[in-house]
Protein backbone atom coordinates (compact mmCIF):
# COMPACT_ATOMS: atom_id res chain seq x y z
CA UNK A 1 0.00 0.00 0.00
CA UNK A 2 2.74 2.34 0.65
CA UNK A 3 4.56 1.66 -2.62
CA UNK A 4 1.48 2.69 -4.36
CA UNK A 5 0.37 5.55 -2.57
CA UNK A 6 4.33 6.73 -3.07
CA UNK A 7 3.36 6.33 -6.97
CA UNK A 8 0.29 8.22 -6.73
CA UNK A 9 1.99 11.25 -5.05
CA UNK A 10 4.37 11.24 -8.18
CA UNK A 11 1.24 10.81 -10.29
CA UNK A 12 -0.42 13.79 -9.03
CA UNK A 13 0.77 15.98 -11.82
CA UNK A 14 -2.09 15.10 -14.09
CA UNK A 15 -4.70 14.19 -11.79
CA UNK A 16 -6.24 17.64 -10.46
CA UNK A 17 -7.66 17.39 -7.47
CA UNK A 18 -7.44 15.20 -4.40
CA UNK A 19 -10.94 12.79 -5.48
CA UNK A 20 -8.76 12.28 -8.66
CA UNK A 21 -6.11 10.93 -6.89
CA UNK A 22 -7.74 8.95 -4.07
CA UNK A 23 -10.18 7.54 -7.42
CA UNK A 24 -6.63 6.28 -8.80
CA UNK A 25 -5.48 5.14 -5.23
CA UNK A 26 -8.55 2.82 -5.15
CA UNK A 27 -7.67 1.29 -8.67
CA UNK A 28 -4.45 0.42 -7.88
CA UNK A 29 -5.43 -1.52 -5.10
CA UNK A 30 -8.70 -2.59 -6.91
CA UNK A 31 -10.19 -4.19 -3.98
CA UNK A 32 -13.66 -1.75 -4.24
CA UNK A 33 -15.42 -0.69 -6.95
CA UNK A 34 -14.15 2.08 -8.36
CA UNK A 35 -16.27 5.12 -10.83
CA UNK A 36 -14.63 5.36 -14.30
CA UNK A 37 -14.47 9.24 -13.69
CA UNK A 38 -16.03 11.65 -11.78
CA UNK A 39 -18.71 12.66 -14.56
CA UNK A 40 -19.48 8.72 -13.91
CA UNK A 41 -20.32 7.83 -10.10
CA UNK A 42 -22.14 4.74 -11.05
CA UNK A 43 -20.05 3.09 -14.22
CA UNK A 44 -17.00 0.88 -12.49
CA UNK A 45 -14.50 -1.20 -13.81
CA UNK A 46 -14.98 -4.80 -12.83
CA UNK A 47 -11.62 -5.78 -11.22
CA UNK A 48 -12.75 -8.60 -9.85
CA UNK A 49 -13.85 -9.98 -13.42
CA UNK A 50 -10.70 -8.96 -14.71
CA UNK A 51 -8.66 -10.78 -12.13
CA UNK A 52 -10.83 -13.66 -12.68
CA UNK A 53 -9.95 -13.70 -16.44
CA UNK A 54 -6.33 -13.47 -15.67
CA UNK A 55 -6.54 -16.46 -13.26
CA UNK A 56 -8.30 -18.07 -16.30
CA UNK A 57 -5.67 -17.45 -18.94
CA UNK A 58 -2.33 -17.82 -17.13
CA UNK A 59 -3.59 -21.71 -16.22
CA UNK A 60 -4.14 -22.07 -19.83
CA UNK A 61 -1.27 -20.96 -20.88
CA UNK A 62 0.83 -22.11 -18.48
CA UNK A 63 2.75 -19.41 -17.75
CA UNK A 64 3.89 -15.72 -16.78
CA UNK A 65 1.65 -13.24 -17.93
CA UNK A 66 3.16 -9.49 -18.81
CA UNK A 67 1.60 -6.12 -17.93
CA UNK A 68 -0.31 -5.57 -21.21
CA UNK A 69 -1.55 -9.12 -21.65
CA UNK A 70 -3.21 -9.05 -17.96
CA UNK A 71 -5.14 -5.79 -18.94
CA UNK A 72 -6.28 -7.69 -22.47
CA UNK A 73 -6.96 -10.79 -21.52
CA UNK A 74 -8.76 -9.51 -18.52
CA UNK A 75 -11.09 -7.61 -20.86
CA UNK A 76 -11.33 -11.20 -22.22
CA UNK A 77 -15.18 -11.69 -23.77
CA UNK A 78 -14.73 -15.43 -23.24
CA UNK A 79 -11.78 -16.29 -21.62
CA UNK A 80 -12.59 -19.95 -21.39
CA UNK A 81 -13.12 -20.95 -24.97
CA UNK A 82 -10.98 -17.91 -26.43
CA UNK A 83 -7.77 -19.23 -28.48
CA UNK A 84 -4.91 -17.51 -27.86
CA UNK A 85 -1.58 -16.56 -29.97
CA UNK A 86 0.50 -13.88 -30.29
CA UNK A 87 0.30 -12.77 -33.87
CA UNK A 88 -2.13 -14.56 -35.04
CA UNK A 89 -5.33 -15.29 -33.08
CA UNK A 90 -8.50 -12.82 -33.00
CA UNK A 91 -9.44 -11.70 -29.41
CA UNK A 92 -12.91 -10.62 -28.55
CA UNK A 93 -13.05 -8.38 -26.16
CA UNK A 94 -14.85 -6.03 -23.15
CA UNK A 95 -13.17 -2.46 -23.47
CA UNK A 96 -14.31 -0.32 -20.69
CA UNK A 97 -15.17 2.89 -22.21
CA UNK A 98 -14.78 4.84 -25.93
CA UNK A 99 -13.85 8.37 -27.00
CA UNK A 100 -14.09 10.09 -30.16
CA UNK A 101 -12.77 13.35 -31.65
CA UNK A 102 -14.76 15.28 -33.30
CA UNK A 103 -13.73 14.37 -36.76
CA UNK A 104 -14.56 10.67 -37.02
CA UNK A 105 -17.43 11.32 -34.43
CA UNK A 106 -19.71 12.37 -36.86
CA UNK A 107 -19.88 9.66 -38.77
CA UNK A 108 -19.30 7.20 -35.72
CA UNK A 109 -22.83 8.52 -34.05
CA UNK A 110 -24.82 8.44 -37.39
CA UNK A 111 -23.80 4.68 -37.48
CA UNK A 112 -24.62 4.57 -34.12
CA UNK A 113 -27.86 6.08 -34.17
CA UNK A 114 -28.45 3.61 -37.38
CA UNK A 115 -28.61 1.03 -34.98
CA UNK A 116 -31.64 2.05 -32.98
CA UNK A 117 -30.16 1.19 -29.46
CA UNK A 118 -31.22 4.21 -27.34
CA UNK A 119 -28.31 4.62 -25.74
CA UNK A 120 -24.63 3.61 -25.29
CA UNK A 121 -23.40 0.27 -23.47
CA UNK A 122 -20.25 2.07 -22.25
CA UNK A 123 -18.98 5.36 -20.71
CA UNK A 124 -18.72 7.56 -24.30
CA UNK A 125 -16.95 10.56 -24.81
CA UNK A 126 -16.88 12.96 -27.75
CA UNK A 127 -14.17 16.18 -27.69
CA UNK A 128 -14.14 18.92 -30.46
CA UNK A 129 -10.48 19.39 -30.81
CA UNK A 130 -9.91 18.57 -34.48
CA UNK A 131 -12.05 21.66 -35.71
CA UNK A 132 -9.96 24.64 -35.06
CA UNK A 133 -7.89 26.50 -37.08
CA UNK A 134 -4.57 27.81 -36.14
CA UNK A 135 -4.41 31.77 -37.56
CA UNK A 136 -4.11 34.41 -35.24
CA UNK A 137 -4.74 33.02 -31.54
CA UNK A 138 -6.07 31.10 -28.77
CA UNK A 139 -9.37 33.63 -28.29
CA UNK A 140 -10.16 34.53 -31.98
CA UNK A 141 -9.53 31.04 -33.75
CA UNK A 142 -11.55 29.38 -31.15
CA UNK A 143 -15.08 31.97 -31.54
CA UNK A 144 -13.72 31.46 -35.41
CA UNK A 145 -14.13 27.53 -35.06
CA UNK A 146 -17.71 27.69 -33.08
CA UNK A 147 -18.99 29.58 -35.93
CA UNK A 148 -18.21 27.63 -39.05
CA UNK A 149 -18.65 24.20 -37.21
CA UNK A 150 -21.53 25.10 -35.96
CA UNK A 151 -23.41 22.80 -37.18
CA UNK A 152 -21.29 19.76 -36.53
CA UNK A 153 -20.97 21.01 -32.66
CA UNK A 154 -24.80 21.25 -32.36
CA UNK A 155 -25.08 17.94 -34.07
CA UNK A 156 -22.60 15.80 -31.42
CA UNK A 157 -23.97 17.76 -28.67
CA UNK A 158 -27.51 16.98 -29.29
CA UNK A 159 -26.72 13.49 -30.50
CA UNK A 160 -24.47 13.11 -27.14
CA UNK A 161 -27.53 14.05 -24.57
CA UNK A 162 -29.89 12.11 -26.55
CA UNK A 163 -27.39 8.48 -26.76
CA UNK A 164 -25.86 9.06 -23.50
CA UNK A 165 -22.13 10.40 -24.38
CA UNK A 166 -20.55 13.08 -22.72
CA UNK A 167 -19.52 16.24 -24.81
CA UNK A 168 -16.33 17.70 -24.19
CA UNK A 169 -17.03 21.57 -25.75
CA UNK A 170 -14.78 23.11 -28.40
CA UNK A 171 -11.46 24.75 -26.35
CA UNK A 172 -11.79 21.87 -23.63
CA UNK A 173 -8.73 20.69 -25.09
CA UNK A 174 -7.05 17.87 -27.12
CA UNK A 175 -8.99 14.53 -26.48
CA UNK A 176 -5.68 13.06 -25.34
CA UNK A 177 -4.91 15.16 -22.53
CA UNK A 178 -8.52 15.00 -21.40
CA UNK A 179 -8.39 11.41 -21.24
CA UNK A 180 -5.07 11.36 -19.31
CA UNK A 181 -6.79 13.97 -16.96
CA UNK A 182 -10.50 12.60 -16.51
CA UNK A 183 -10.16 8.94 -17.51
CA UNK A 184 -7.12 7.33 -17.51
CA UNK A 185 -6.05 4.80 -14.88
CA UNK A 186 -4.43 1.44 -14.17
CA UNK A 187 -6.00 -1.52 -15.65
CA UNK A 188 -8.65 0.39 -18.10
CA UNK A 189 -8.94 -0.59 -21.42
CA UNK A 190 -10.43 2.38 -23.22
CA UNK A 191 -10.48 2.53 -27.48
CA UNK A 192 -10.51 6.08 -29.14
CA UNK A 193 -11.31 6.93 -32.59
CA UNK A 194 -7.90 8.86 -32.86
CA UNK A 195 -4.65 7.18 -33.55
CA UNK A 196 -2.79 8.72 -30.41
CA UNK A 197 -5.38 7.48 -28.33
CA UNK A 198 -1.85 5.28 -26.53
CA UNK A 199 -1.19 8.43 -24.67
CA UNK A 200 -3.49 6.90 -21.75
CA UNK A 201 -0.08 4.09 -21.28
CA UNK A 202 0.83 7.24 -19.35
CA UNK A 203 -0.82 5.84 -16.35
CA UNK A 204 -1.34 2.46 -17.07
CA UNK A 205 -3.99 2.04 -19.16
CA UNK A 206 -4.66 -0.01 -22.19
CA UNK A 207 -5.85 2.46 -24.52
CA UNK A 208 -5.92 1.70 -28.33
CA UNK A 209 -6.42 3.82 -31.84
CA UNK A 210 -9.02 2.53 -33.82
CA UNK A 211 -11.81 2.94 -36.63
CA UNK A 212 -15.31 4.64 -35.95
CA UNK A 213 -17.08 1.14 -37.27
CA UNK A 214 -15.00 -0.47 -33.93
CA UNK A 215 -16.23 2.12 -32.02
CA UNK A 216 -19.88 1.77 -32.84
CA UNK A 217 -19.21 -1.63 -31.59
CA UNK A 218 -18.27 -1.26 -28.39
CA UNK A 219 -20.44 1.60 -27.92
CA UNK A 220 -23.78 -1.25 -29.09
CA UNK A 221 -22.67 -3.83 -26.64
CA UNK A 222 -20.58 -5.91 -29.47
CA UNK A 223 -17.36 -7.81 -28.84
CA UNK A 224 -14.51 -5.89 -30.42
CA UNK A 225 -12.08 -7.58 -32.19
CA UNK A 226 -7.94 -7.43 -32.23
CA UNK A 227 -5.68 -9.56 -33.52
CA UNK A 228 -3.58 -10.96 -30.82
CA UNK A 229 -0.33 -8.59 -30.03
CA UNK A 230 3.13 -9.37 -29.77
CA UNK A 231 4.74 -7.81 -26.65
CA UNK A 232 8.01 -5.68 -27.07
CA UNK A 233 10.15 -4.94 -24.20
CA UNK A 234 11.82 -2.00 -23.80
CA UNK A 235 14.22 -1.33 -20.74
CA UNK A 236 15.48 1.79 -19.39
CA UNK A 237 17.80 2.09 -16.89
CA UNK A 238 19.62 5.13 -15.62
CA UNK A 239 17.78 8.67 -15.13
CA UNK A 240 17.11 11.70 -17.01
CA UNK A 241 18.90 14.86 -16.60
CA UNK A 242 20.06 17.75 -18.36
CA UNK A 243 18.74 18.64 -21.75
CA UNK A 244 17.26 15.13 -22.08
CA UNK A 245 13.92 14.43 -21.90
CA UNK A 246 11.09 11.65 -22.09
CA UNK A 247 10.50 12.99 -25.90
CA UNK A 248 14.20 11.67 -26.45
CA UNK A 249 13.26 8.40 -25.29
CA UNK A 250 10.38 7.47 -27.92
CA UNK A 251 12.68 9.91 -30.86
CA UNK A 252 15.44 6.96 -30.07
CA UNK A 253 13.27 3.74 -30.13
CA UNK A 254 11.73 5.27 -33.12
CA UNK A 255 15.67 5.45 -34.74
CA UNK A 256 16.07 2.06 -33.83
CA UNK A 257 12.53 0.16 -34.77
CA UNK A 258 11.52 2.68 -37.60
CA UNK A 259 7.96 3.18 -37.97
CA UNK A 260 6.75 -0.35 -38.95
CA UNK A 261 8.88 -2.01 -36.16
CA UNK A 262 5.72 -1.77 -33.64
CA UNK A 263 3.39 -3.01 -36.10
CA UNK A 264 1.58 -5.73 -34.14
CA UNK A 265 2.83 -5.36 -30.52
CA UNK A 266 2.58 -3.79 -27.46
CA UNK A 267 5.86 -2.17 -26.03
CA UNK A 268 6.25 -2.53 -22.62
CA UNK A 269 8.36 0.20 -20.80
CA UNK A 270 9.76 -1.54 -17.55
CA UNK A 271 13.15 -1.34 -15.55
CA UNK A 272 14.51 1.11 -12.86
CA UNK A 273 15.12 4.14 -15.29
CA UNK A 274 10.75 4.60 -15.25
CA UNK A 275 11.42 5.89 -12.12
CA UNK A 276 13.52 9.14 -13.10
CA UNK A 277 10.12 9.74 -15.75
CA UNK A 278 7.11 11.65 -14.99
CA UNK A 279 3.25 10.44 -15.49
CA UNK A 280 3.15 12.92 -18.36
CA UNK A 281 6.44 12.08 -19.65
CA UNK A 282 5.61 8.46 -20.00
CA UNK A 283 2.22 9.46 -21.58
CA UNK A 284 4.70 11.64 -24.22
CA UNK A 285 6.11 8.08 -24.83
CA UNK A 286 3.09 6.32 -25.70
CA UNK A 287 1.78 8.89 -27.74
CA UNK A 288 4.66 8.48 -30.19
CA UNK A 289 4.22 4.97 -29.95
CA UNK A 290 1.66 5.03 -32.93
CA UNK A 291 4.91 6.35 -35.06
CA UNK A 292 6.63 2.92 -34.85
CA UNK A 293 3.00 1.38 -35.48
CA UNK A 294 2.56 0.19 -32.22
CA UNK A 295 -1.29 -1.28 -30.93
CA UNK A 296 -0.17 0.85 -28.17
CA UNK A 297 2.46 1.16 -25.37
CA UNK A 298 1.84 1.03 -21.51
CA UNK A 299 4.25 1.72 -18.34
CA UNK A 300 3.98 0.43 -15.27
CA UNK A 301 2.47 2.32 -12.10
CA UNK A 302 4.46 0.51 -9.63
CA UNK A 303 7.91 1.92 -8.62
CA UNK A 304 9.88 0.07 -11.05
CA UNK A 305 12.20 -1.68 -8.55
CA UNK A 306 9.49 -3.76 -7.41
CA UNK A 307 8.67 -5.77 -9.95
CA UNK A 308 4.87 -7.06 -8.91
CA UNK A 309 4.69 -8.73 -12.17
CA UNK A 310 7.01 -11.94 -11.23
CA UNK A 311 10.80 -12.20 -12.16
CA UNK A 312 10.15 -14.33 -15.36
CA UNK A 313 8.29 -12.23 -17.80
CA UNK A 314 8.17 -14.17 -21.19
CA UNK A 315 9.87 -11.27 -22.69
CA UNK A 316 12.16 -10.18 -19.85
CA UNK A 317 15.30 -12.10 -21.47
CA UNK A 318 14.53 -11.01 -25.41
CA UNK A 319 13.77 -7.37 -24.59
CA UNK A 320 14.68 -5.84 -28.33
CA UNK A 321 15.79 -2.25 -26.91
CA UNK A 322 17.36 -1.31 -23.50
CA UNK A 323 18.38 2.20 -23.24
CA UNK A 324 20.43 3.97 -20.86
CA UNK A 325 18.93 7.56 -20.09
CA UNK A 326 21.95 8.47 -18.29
CA UNK A 327 23.70 8.15 -21.47
CA UNK A 328 21.06 9.19 -23.69
CA UNK A 329 21.53 12.90 -25.23
CA UNK A 330 18.91 15.14 -26.53
CA UNK A 331 17.33 13.78 -30.18
CA UNK A 332 15.72 15.70 -33.19
CA UNK A 333 14.30 13.36 -36.11
CA UNK A 334 13.56 14.46 -39.37
CA UNK A 335 12.77 15.55 -42.05
CA UNK A 336 9.56 13.92 -43.25
CA UNK A 337 9.65 11.01 -41.31
CA UNK A 338 9.18 10.33 -37.69
CA UNK A 339 12.04 7.99 -37.08
CA UNK A 340 15.25 9.31 -38.84
CA UNK A 341 16.67 10.01 -35.97
CA UNK A 342 19.77 12.55 -34.97
CA UNK A 343 21.43 13.72 -31.98
CA UNK A 344 20.97 17.48 -31.59
CA UNK A 345 24.93 17.75 -31.37
CA UNK A 346 24.65 15.95 -35.09
CA UNK A 347 21.82 17.96 -36.95
CA UNK A 348 23.67 20.72 -37.64
CA UNK A 349 26.58 18.83 -39.78
CA UNK A 350 23.47 16.43 -41.45
CA UNK A 351 21.75 19.36 -42.39
CA UNK A 352 24.30 20.69 -44.09
CA UNK A 353 25.31 18.16 -46.22
CA UNK A 354 22.09 17.21 -47.17
CA UNK A 355 21.13 20.39 -48.12
CA UNK A 356 17.96 21.00 -45.70
CA UNK A 357 17.34 24.54 -44.64
CA UNK A 358 19.52 25.76 -41.43
CA UNK A 359 16.72 28.60 -41.04
CA UNK A 360 14.19 28.07 -38.62
CA UNK A 361 11.12 29.64 -39.87
CA UNK A 362 8.69 28.27 -36.79
CA UNK A 363 9.07 26.40 -33.66
CA UNK A 364 5.89 24.93 -32.14
CA UNK A 365 5.44 23.39 -29.49
CA UNK A 366 2.58 21.77 -27.46
CA UNK A 367 0.09 19.30 -28.80
CA UNK A 368 -1.25 16.01 -27.31
CA UNK A 369 1.98 14.75 -27.22
CA UNK A 370 3.86 17.66 -24.89
CA UNK A 371 1.89 20.11 -23.55
CA UNK A 372 1.91 19.19 -19.92
CA UNK A 373 2.53 21.33 -17.36
CA UNK A 374 5.96 20.17 -16.71
CA UNK A 375 6.88 21.02 -20.72
CA UNK A 376 5.60 24.09 -20.37
CA UNK A 377 7.16 25.11 -17.42
CA UNK A 378 10.87 23.89 -19.12
CA UNK A 379 10.29 25.52 -22.15
CA UNK A 380 9.19 28.53 -19.91
CA UNK A 381 12.48 28.18 -17.70
CA UNK A 382 14.20 28.71 -21.63
CA UNK A 383 12.08 31.82 -22.41
CA UNK A 384 12.65 33.55 -19.19
CA UNK A 385 16.33 33.07 -19.63
CA UNK A 386 16.57 34.38 -22.93
CA UNK A 387 14.87 38.06 -21.62
CA UNK A 388 16.95 38.06 -19.39
CA UNK A 389 19.67 38.95 -21.59
CA UNK A 390 17.44 41.32 -23.76
CA UNK A 391 16.58 38.59 -26.56
CA UNK A 392 13.94 37.11 -27.93
CA UNK A 393 13.00 34.13 -30.43
CA UNK A 394 14.41 34.55 -33.87
CA UNK A 395 11.64 32.39 -35.21
CA UNK A 396 7.99 32.39 -35.29
CA UNK A 397 7.10 30.81 -32.05
CA UNK A 398 3.66 29.26 -31.16
CA UNK A 399 2.56 27.65 -27.68
CA UNK A 400 -0.48 24.97 -27.91
CA UNK A 401 -1.92 23.85 -24.28
CA UNK A 402 -3.61 20.30 -24.17
CA UNK A 403 -6.79 21.50 -22.00
CA UNK A 404 -7.99 24.07 -20.76
CA UNK A 405 -6.97 22.91 -17.16
CA UNK A 406 -3.25 23.32 -18.68
CA UNK A 407 -4.35 26.48 -19.83
CA UNK A 408 -5.48 28.32 -17.29
CA UNK A 409 -3.14 26.98 -14.81
CA UNK A 410 -0.01 28.45 -16.99
CA UNK A 411 -1.78 31.33 -17.11
CA UNK A 412 -1.85 31.57 -13.40
CA UNK A 413 1.21 30.87 -13.00
CA UNK A 414 2.94 33.11 -15.35
CA UNK A 415 4.46 30.63 -17.77
CA UNK A 416 2.12 32.06 -20.59
CA UNK A 417 2.97 35.48 -19.97
CA UNK A 418 6.71 34.48 -20.66
CA UNK A 419 6.28 32.46 -23.53
CA UNK A 420 3.83 35.44 -24.90
CA UNK A 421 7.02 37.71 -23.83
CA UNK A 422 9.68 35.89 -25.69
CA UNK A 423 7.64 36.08 -29.16
CA UNK A 424 5.24 33.39 -28.50
CA UNK A 425 1.51 33.18 -29.95
CA UNK A 426 -0.51 31.24 -27.10
CA UNK A 427 -3.18 29.17 -29.79
CA UNK A 428 -6.32 27.56 -29.08
CA UNK A 429 -6.50 24.49 -26.87
CA UNK A 430 -6.86 22.13 -29.74
CA UNK A 431 -4.66 19.97 -32.10
CA UNK A 432 -4.32 23.16 -34.67
CA UNK A 433 -0.54 22.84 -36.68
CA UNK A 434 0.11 18.85 -35.72
CA UNK A 435 -3.23 17.38 -37.90
CA UNK A 436 -3.06 20.33 -40.65
CA UNK A 437 -5.26 23.04 -38.86
CA UNK A 438 -2.82 26.03 -39.57
CA UNK A 439 -3.33 28.66 -41.73
CA UNK A 440 -0.05 29.54 -42.35
CA UNK A 441 0.80 32.74 -43.98
CA UNK A 442 4.92 33.27 -43.66
CA UNK A 443 5.91 31.02 -46.70
CA UNK A 444 4.79 30.25 -50.28
CA UNK A 445 3.10 26.66 -50.98
CA UNK A 446 6.51 24.62 -52.28
CA UNK A 447 9.05 27.26 -50.99
CA UNK A 448 11.64 25.03 -49.39
CA UNK A 449 12.02 25.87 -45.30
CA UNK A 450 12.39 24.34 -41.83
CA UNK A 451 10.06 24.44 -38.54
CA UNK A 452 10.46 22.21 -35.90
CA UNK A 453 7.95 21.13 -33.36
CA UNK A 454 7.19 19.23 -30.18
CA UNK A 455 4.36 16.79 -31.89
CA UNK A 456 4.33 13.13 -33.23
CA UNK A 457 4.41 13.05 -36.74
CA UNK A 458 6.23 14.97 -39.39
CA UNK A 459 5.36 12.98 -42.98
CA UNK A 460 5.59 15.68 -46.00
CA UNK A 461 3.13 18.47 -45.68
CA UNK A 462 1.84 17.21 -42.54
CA UNK A 463 1.91 20.55 -40.95
CA UNK A 464 1.04 23.30 -43.20
CA UNK A 465 -0.13 21.50 -47.01
CA UNK A 466 3.44 22.53 -47.85
CA UNK A 467 5.34 19.47 -49.40
CA UNK A 468 8.60 21.80 -49.03
CA UNK A 469 8.72 22.39 -45.68
CA UNK A 470 11.13 20.32 -43.55
CA UNK A 471 9.55 19.46 -40.22
CA UNK A 472 11.51 18.18 -37.17
CA UNK A 473 10.40 16.55 -34.02
CA UNK A 474 11.90 17.05 -30.85
CA UNK A 475 11.00 18.06 -27.35
CA UNK A 476 9.64 21.10 -26.51
CA UNK A 477 12.54 22.53 -24.64
CA UNK A 478 15.06 21.94 -27.71
CA UNK A 479 12.23 23.49 -29.87
CA UNK A 480 12.28 26.35 -27.49
CA UNK A 481 16.39 26.52 -28.04
CA UNK A 482 16.10 26.63 -31.54
CA UNK A 483 13.29 29.44 -31.92
CA UNK A 484 15.36 31.47 -29.77
CA UNK A 485 18.33 30.91 -31.60
CA UNK A 486 16.96 30.81 -35.04
CA UNK A 487 19.37 27.80 -36.28
CA UNK A 488 18.48 23.91 -36.49
CA UNK A 489 22.74 23.83 -36.04
CA UNK A 490 21.90 25.40 -32.56
CA UNK A 491 23.01 22.69 -29.75
CA UNK A 492 22.12 24.70 -26.53
CA UNK A 493 24.37 21.65 -24.14
CA UNK A 494 27.72 23.24 -25.87
CA UNK A 495 26.39 26.51 -28.47
CA UNK A 496 26.62 30.49 -27.24
CA UNK A 497 23.96 32.67 -27.73
CA UNK A 498 25.21 36.78 -27.80
CA UNK A 499 22.74 38.82 -25.19
CA UNK A 500 21.53 42.29 -26.23
CA UNK A 501 24.59 43.92 -24.36
CA UNK A 502 26.93 41.40 -26.98
CA UNK A 503 27.47 38.96 -23.81
CA UNK A 504 27.99 35.81 -24.74
CA UNK A 505 26.18 33.39 -22.85
CA UNK A 506 24.84 29.66 -22.89
CA UNK A 507 21.08 28.69 -21.64
CA UNK A 508 21.19 26.97 -18.67
CA UNK A 509 19.58 23.35 -19.18
CA UNK A 510 15.74 23.79 -18.61
CA UNK A 511 14.18 23.25 -15.76
CA UNK A 512 10.09 22.61 -14.87
CA UNK A 513 7.59 21.64 -11.94
CA UNK A 514 5.69 18.53 -12.44
CA UNK A 515 3.17 19.75 -9.90
CA UNK A 516 2.13 22.93 -10.09
CA UNK A 517 2.63 24.03 -6.27
CA UNK A 518 -1.45 25.73 -5.99
CA UNK A 519 -2.46 22.66 -8.05
CA UNK A 520 -4.56 22.41 -11.41
CA UNK A 521 -7.01 25.53 -11.98
CA UNK A 522 -9.59 23.75 -13.75
CA UNK A 523 -10.20 26.78 -15.84
CA UNK A 524 -13.89 27.01 -17.46
CA UNK A 525 -16.13 24.04 -17.27
CA UNK A 526 -16.26 23.07 -21.08
CA UNK A 527 -18.21 19.71 -20.01
CA UNK A 528 -21.65 18.65 -20.90
CA UNK A 529 -22.73 15.67 -19.29
CA UNK A 530 -25.40 13.72 -20.66
CA UNK A 531 -28.97 13.97 -18.89
CA UNK A 532 -29.41 11.27 -16.18
CA UNK A 533 -32.07 8.79 -16.96
CA UNK A 534 -34.65 8.14 -14.19
CA UNK A 535 -36.95 4.80 -13.17
CA UNK A 536 -40.01 5.82 -12.26
CA UNK A 537 -41.86 3.45 -9.16
CA UNK A 538 -44.79 4.47 -7.21
CA UNK A 539 -44.40 7.53 -7.88
CA UNK A 540 -40.76 7.88 -6.71
CA UNK A 541 -37.47 8.53 -9.15
CA UNK A 542 -34.64 6.68 -8.77
CA UNK A 543 -31.57 7.55 -11.41
CA UNK A 544 -30.19 4.65 -13.62
CA UNK A 545 -26.53 4.23 -14.31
Amino acid sequence: MASYCLTVTRLRLVLGSGARRFHVCSAFNAKAKVAMSRFEPNSTVNYEKMHENINIVRQRLGRPLTLSEKIVYGHLDDPVGQDIARGSTYLRLRPDRVAMQDATAQMAMLQFISSGLPRVAVPSTIHCDHLIEAQIGGVEDLQRAKEVNEEVYNFLASAGAKYGVGFWKPGSGIIHQIILENYAYPGVMLIGTDSHTPNGGGLGSICIGVGGADAVDVMAGIPWELKCPNVIGVKLTGSLSGWTSPKDVILKVAGILTVKGGTGAIVEYHGPGVDSISCTGMATICNMGAEIGATTSVFPLQPPHEDVHGENRPWRDRCVVEINLSELKPHINGPFTPDLAHPVSEIGATAKKSGWPLEVKVGLIGSCTNSSYEDMGRAASLAKQALDKGLKCKAQFTVTPGSEQIRATIERDGYSKILRDVGGVVLANACGPCIGQWDRKDVKKGEKNTIVTSYNRNFTARNDANPATHAFVTSPEIVTAMAIAGTLDFNPETDYLTAANGEKFMLEPPTGDELPSKDFDPGQDTYQNPPRRWRCTDGDREPLQ
